[in-house]
């Protein structure tokens, strides 16, 4: 189970979306919408990666346009960091979800599904050599660092000269946020802009 066979040669970025729309790595693509690759500028200085689309990101085809997606936004402005220099992508390019009555509630994706993608985000990584790659969450950080990586001890860290950046520094994902105690998410997100703060200082 890997994508592999569907990444083209290539690593035009426009080239990579469009292959990725056919891939059949996984069986995840059965009950998404559509393929969400990532998206931004073509010589971005910052990659983030974050776990999997979401509801809307399935629905609209793009990744962080949700909920999570404005917070990112709004801790990217606040951390001071230009969006324009920043590609966001995921670490698994299908939604993985349950439906729960009307609802399509996310599920975490295996980590053999997330492994079946990787050759879709190192050809990301490669198109775009990247100054930072920034880990939201800890599926993305696992994948990236290997599975004893931990966020909660490593968060905000600089890990220098790994295989796929100069830089590379791991925060939660924006939607621990959002579904964490409202009395306590004032203080998690500005936990999560000290953390972007650090990317910004590497710019």
């Amino acid at each position: 189970m890997t994508a592999a066979p569907f990444v083209p040669d290539s690593r035009s970025l426009k080239t990579l979306r469009a292959a990725a729309r056919s891939c059949r790595g996984c069986p995840l693509w059965k009950n998404a919408t559509q393929t969400v690759f990532g998206e931004g500028p073509t010589r971005a200085r910052v990659v983030m990666v974050g776990e999997q689309p979401g509801d809307r990101e399935d629905r609209e085809g793009r990744p962080f346009v949700g909920p999570a997606g404005h917070l990112l936004d709004e801790a990217l402005v606040a951390a001071g960091i230009d969006r324009g220099t920043v590609y966001v992508t995921n670490a698994v390019k299908h939604f993985k979800w349950e439906p729960v009555g009307k609802r399509r509630l996310h599920k975490k994706p295996s980590a053999r599904e997330v492994a079946a993608c990787r050759p879709w985000l190192d050809a990301e990584l490669e198109a775009l050599a990247p100054e930072v790659v920034v880990a939201l969450g800890a599926t993305a950080a696992q994948d990236l660092m290997g599975a004893a990586f931990r966020v909660t001890q490593a968060r905000g860290k600089i890990f220098r000269e790994t295989p796929f950046a100069a830089n590379f520094v791991a925060t939660v994902h924006p939607s621990s946020i959002l579904r964490g105690d409202p009395a306590e998410r004032a203080e998690a997100l500005a936990a999560f802009v000290d953390d972007l703060k650090v990317v910004a200082q590497l710019l």
